[in-house]
């Protein structure tokens, strides 16, 4: 793992700028506080910070091929890297390292982009070709792995994350798009590959980008999540089951690949015990488990933790935050989410990862991923729910099915039947392709009354209808359920859940994430598991539990879904009350951001100040309009480049005239 920048002038350059590239690799440094190394010609230039997982020794980067026209960057792990060295190797290639790195450079001179379709693993690649003086540029196939880029003065700018962008040149546009602030505090996340900074995008998940030496630029998606209309598999759950786990014991196998000590992280929940038990019973390796638990009660599960711990005898860890610990954190998650959130949830995270890097690990595996391609979530339940009751909407007792759901909240929308009926829509037409969204966007989207008119006007059309234009294409013909989960993958899953949550997280402390359920194979298998299967009746995740229930404490199997979250608006309004929030929600920092109503947040700060339980809309609006302030101060007012005269570290420096 490690974080990659660098730029490609679409003409040549007489000179090349190793201070710009420095620029941009010092505020990727907590992604590679190993080192650095750099590639220059009059074309392009590549920067790379390290974490050393794979070949500690031999595998710095920038890495080139046999004849030294192709030159690459790399953030993530593949794999797969030791199966097509050998392949490599029995085709005439040489090898100079033993790193996953210089496999992908070996293939891609083989293959051109279609290399990407052997991969099997968590990346974005930059890759220089020195001769046809081209760049090409590479994301996973779920997202896992960030990759952002610009062009600017007819140079495009790439990075591992936006601050490099930034500190390459201090006249690229520092400015809020309105239009994906609203998608934001819509969907959680942006619906595509606008940021939420104006002409900063990101390189989709599945997708390829190349960019010729004339400027003309290429753009391909070579993977997608395979829900689709068709005919689904017809084997009987036990086969399903039984396929289900092979393949996940050896997408297990495989992330435990590492020159350094891999550990787990341990929820107490169905996901991250299945990943956990398997490393206990199908692999030798040394299991070290890291847990977060909460002051509050109704967001711990730090007994069901223990029990996984000691059912498997794992040396386990634990962190514990409060309301403060999340509080006081608060500001250095954003700053490292490069985007509003909507929720404290990663803030815990980010804490869990500085114990992973505390303890001398620097790779853990997570769970992260079979809620969203499984049929975990309650959002799932919620939609078939509803269209059991649209099959009798005369119905007087399928309308108390709803309340059944989201028993875990305090102020549920379930309370009371017809409450919930009118809560979730039940009439809404089930072919509407976002059937098992919409009462979650209104929800959502309420906290739009906070935006000025401006920001609202500068949008038009609402978020929901201009995602209808994009993605109704590619829903059509999906049945209801397939939907629900092909746009939770897409939208949390890829732009929040392995983002806001994962990556940023866990790379704040250098810590590399690796994610068993996301294997592609795992996923490609779960598309083809019948939807009746996936959520059989209302119990979640079936055919997982069917196939780990042998290697679980039966209570864990068993055991109600309980998702993840942590404390909001609590964590701001206690004893410890962190100064900061009255500062940026103070009505002259609101006036000059220029993005939310002044008396409007005034009444909501009113509201959290009595420390009453707030509901979704609350809570929602706090923390997005707080940490869109602390994202303006922290990136479009003052962000500053401060990167030293001289980087610390090792330093591998490839300077290229010709």
């Amino acid at each position: 793992m490690c974080g990659i920048a660098g730029y490609f002038n679409i003409q040549r350059q007489p000179e090349t700028d190793l201070r710009l590239l420095e620029r941009m690799i010092w505020p990727l440094r907590h992604r590679g506080p190993d080192g650095f190394g750099f590639f220059q010609d009059p074309r392009a230039g590549l920067a790379h910070a390290r974490l050393s997982i794979i070949d500690l020794e031999g595998g710095w980067q920038p890495i080139h091929n046999e004849d030294r026209t192709l030159w690459i960057i790399f953030n993530g792990e593949i794999f797969n890297y030791p199966e097509l060295r050998r392949e490599l190797i029995g085709r005439g290639h040489r090898f100079a390292t033993s790193s996953d790195t210089e496999v992908i450079i070996h293939l891609y001179e083989e293959k051109g982009e279609n290399c990407l379709e052997e991969l099997n693993g968590q990346f974005a690649i930059a890759i220089y070709d020195q001769g046809r003086q081209s760049l090409f540029l590479a994301r996973d196939r779920m997202g896992i792995r960030p990759l952002f880029y610009t062009t600017h003065q007819n140079r495009l700018l790439f990075a591992s994350e936006i601050k490099a962008i930034f500190a390459a040149d201090p006249s690229v546009e520092r400015a809020i798009d309105p239009l994906v602030l609203q998608e934001i505090f819509t969907f959680w996340s942006s619906a595509g590959g606008d940021t939420v900074f104006r002409g900063i995008r990101q390189l989709e998940p599945g997708c390829w980008l190349k960019l010729e030496r004339d400027g003309t630029m290429q753009q391909q998606r070579y993977w997608e999540i395979p829900f689709q209309e068709r005919e689904f598999a017809r084997a009987p759950e036990r086969e399903l089951a039984a396929e289900l786990r092979d393949l996940l014991i050896d997408a297990v196998r495989l992330r435990l690949r590492a020159d350094v000590p891999v550990g787990a992280y341990l929820s107490g929940g169905l996901d991250s015990s299945a990943i956990t038990s398997l490393i206990r019973h199908y692999t030798d390796n040394d299991l070290k488990t890291f847990s977060v638990t909460f002051s509050d009660t109704v967001y711990d599960e730090q007994r069901e933790q223990q029990e996984m711990a000691g059912f498997l005898d794992t040396d386990h860890n634990e962190i514990r935050c409060t309301y403060a610990t999340i509080g006081r954190a608060f500001p250095e998650v954003v700053r490292h989410t490069e985007t509003p959130i909507l929720r404290t949830a990663p803030t815990p995270l980010f804490l869990l990862s500085s114990l992973v890097r505390e303890t001398g690990y620097k790779v853990v595996l997570t769970g992260e991923g079979a809620d969203e391609i499984l049929g975990g979530y309650d959002l799932f339940k919620e939609a078939k729910v509803r269209a059991f009751i649209a099959g009798q909407p005369d119905s007087a007792c399928r309308p108390f099915l709803l309340k059944r759901l989201y028993p875990y909240l305090a102020l549920s929308p379930s309370r009371s039947a017809e409450y919930a009926r009118r809560f979730f829509n039940t009439d809404a037409p089930l072919d509407d392709p976002f059937y098992g969204h919409r009462p979650r966007w209104k929800t959502t989207a309420g906290t739009h009354v906070f935006f000025r008119d401006e920001i609202l006007a500068a949008a038009g059309t609402p978020p929901v209808e201009r995602l209808r234009e994009q993605w109704a294409p590619r829903l059509a013909g999906l049945d209801y359920f397939s939907r629900a989960q092909f746009l939770e993958s897409r939208l949390l899953l890829g732009n929040y859940l392995l983002s806001s949550q994962g990556d940023r997280m866990a790379m704040a402390h250098s810590v590399e994430g690796r994610f068993p359920f996301l294997d592609h194979r795992v996923v490609e298998f779960a598309c083809s598991i019948p939807p009746r299967l996936r959520m059989k009746a209302l119990n979640e995740k079936n055919i997982l539990k069917k196939a780990v229930a042998d290697i679980l404490p039966p209570a864990i199997v068993r055991r109600r879904k309980q998702p993840y979250m942590a404390p909001d608006i609590p964590s701001f309004f206690g004893d410890e009350s962190p100064q900061y929030v009255r500062y940026h929600l103070s009505e002259r920092r609101l006036e000059e951001t220029g993005l939310f109503k002044p008396a409007a947040v005034r009444r909501l700060l009113a509201k959290c100040e009595k420390r009453a339980r707030q509901g979704f809309r609350e809570n929602m609006a706090f923390v997005g309009i707080l940490s869109t302030q602390i994202l303006c101060d922290a990136f479009v007012e003052n962000f500053q480049d401060d990167t030293p005269d001289t980087l610390p570290g090792k330093r591998v420096v490839i300077n290229k005239e010709n």
